[in-house]
């Protein structure tokens, strides 16, 4: 195999593998740990005891996913030293305080109060216990911000200067860490983080409501108590809640991303659109197959001025093609342009469940509807694959740069060789598959068995669908939870 790639190839293919792998835990993570802090909170202060089943529930979840983040995330650290020793040495003066300051803020934040957060609720009460879940949830955005920030530096960089060993010194802290794409990176991340774990709970919550509905006509026996069906129904609610909110805002932070990316990175505007030359005014591209060799794009379909009319906000806009810059200079095109249109159908997909759950919830059957509760469990992992398509066309679309426009990738790796470098991804591979996949294994085994309710009594469910959702939203429309 290592004939076929160099090892700069191999380099790249392993950071992927292995930050294709991580990202989908600290998203996850993120979301997840907001989700416990706000269940925590409302129990607080409404004493209802479903708060605090959903919190118990989701907590072993959330356990499992941060150490699988944490371990995952450290392998990368290790990668920059042995792979991408050029890269760390020239941007290490800038990469390796923000790193540091991701460490001493957010780690420390997360590690101090993880503890009180899994084992400390007896021990120390409801009011300290809540702000320990908080500071974990602050903990997990402020490491969102500072690697963001790295991320966002690498993509349009700011605020330094190159001294004569040729490293990024820092001249402009601020600048530095608000460079120009920081913060719709950071806006459009957390958004994909909060709506990949909300869709996650909802998928949950659809799997146990269509037990629920199989259990409440009679065909299967019932292991649903109560509790435990008012804290599915909840968690359903809560989560498409989330989910009609945040896609339209992700949506329009998406927009407004692009703009910013049209402005400071038109190399990736020009290989996201499928743009060879340059258009004005532009179409939109739905579909086509790009050929890098020959420039062109096979099977194109677009809508015409659409193009425009998004990136430049008038008909007759102009977009710049790849022609526009010499070739070793531009990224290729297939991988963001169908990564792009990956994202944006998902996306359509996720604003299509929100709506939908809001014309149910009007109607008043939310929790019965079959095929909306099918939907919304095969979209459970839609929001992690969004993320992984985004970080795509972020990280491809910014080839063949390590530092855009200034540090080439070929010019950042370490002096190792090809084989040197497949045998350790051939490893990354088997270990990953291996030991993270029976941490998602048990993660699935948690999901699959649902909340387990307050009311420990096994009453099996002999009503009607209609008489256990009345019954629960009865409750909650009069705030009279299940509390024993």
């Amino acid at each position: 195999m290592m004939e076929f790639f160099d090892a700069v190839m191999l380099a790249r293919m392993q950071f992927a593998f292995t930050v294709g792998f991580h990202i989908i835990f600290p998203a996850f993570s993120i979301g997840l740990a907001s989700y416990l802090a706000l269940l925590n909170g409302l129990h607080l202060y409404s004493q209802k005891n479903v708060y605090l089943d959903l919190f118990n529930y989701w907590i072993k979840i959330f356990a499992v996913a941060f150490v699988m983040g944490v371990v995952s995330g450290l392998v990368m650290s290790y990668e920059f030293g042995t792979n991408w020793s050029v890269f760390s040495f020239k941007a290490g003066p800038i990469i390796g305080p923000l790193m540091g300051y991701e460490v001493m803020t957010a780690f420390f934040l997360e590690a101090g109060f993880l503890g009180v957060m899994l084992f400390g609720r007896e021990r120390v009460g409801p009011k300290i216990h809540f702000f320990a879940t908080l500071m974990v949830a602050i903990g997990t955005f402020i490491s969102a911000f500072w690697i963001l920030s790295v991320n966002s530096w690498m993509q349009t960089p700011a605020g330094y200067s190159i001294n004569a060993a040729g490293q990024f010194v820092p001249e402009d802290w601020i600048k530095i860490i608000f460079n120009p794409s920081f913060v719709y990176r950071l806006v459009h991340m957390v958004f994909a983080a909060y709506i990949s774990t909300a869709l996650v709970i909802a998928s949950v919550g659809a799997l146990h409501l269509l037990r629920l509905n199989k259990s409440a006509v009679g065909s299967a026996a019932g292991t649903f108590t109560q509790g435990s069906r008012q804290a599915v129904c909840l968690m359903f609610s809560m989560a498409l809640w989330i989910l009609a909110i945040l896609v339209p805002m992700q949506m329009e932070a998406g927009d407004q991303h692009g703009l910013n990316t049209f402005k400071y990175q038109p190399k990736k505007i020009a290989a996201i659109e499928g743009h060879y030359e340059d258009a004005k005014p532009a179409g939109l591209m739905i579909f086509g197959i790009p050929d890098d060799k020959n420039r062109k794009m096979d099977y194109a379909l677009e809508i015409p001025y659409l193009g425009s009319i998004i990136l430049t906000h008038s008909l007759d806009g102009e977009i710049l093609g790849m022609d526009t810059w010499p070739r070793d200079e531009t990224p290729p095109m297939a991988l963001p342009f169908f990564a792009f249109r990956i994202m944006v159908g998902l996306g359509v997909m996720m604003f299509i469940l929100g709506m939908w759950s809001l014309w149910l919830r009007h109607k008043k059957t939310l929790y019965e509807k079959t095929w909306f509760l099918k939907y919304a469990l095969v979209m459970g992992p839609a929001g992690f694959i969004a993320v992984l398509s985004g970080w795509v066309v972020t990280e491809v679309g910014r080839q063949p740069y390590t530092v855009y426009n200034l540090l080439h990738t070929t010019q950042s790796h370490s002096l190792l060789n090809a084989a040197t470098v497949g045998t350790t991804l051939v490893a990354f591979i088997t270990v990953y598959f291996v030991l993270f996949g029976i941490g998602v294994y048990y993660i699935l085994r948690l999901m699959n068995q649902g909340p387990a309710g307050s009311e420990l009594a096994s009453t099996p469910v002999t009503q009607s669908k209609n008489a256990v959702y009345g019954s629960y939203l009865q409750n909650v429309g009069k705030g009279d939870s299940h509390e024993s």
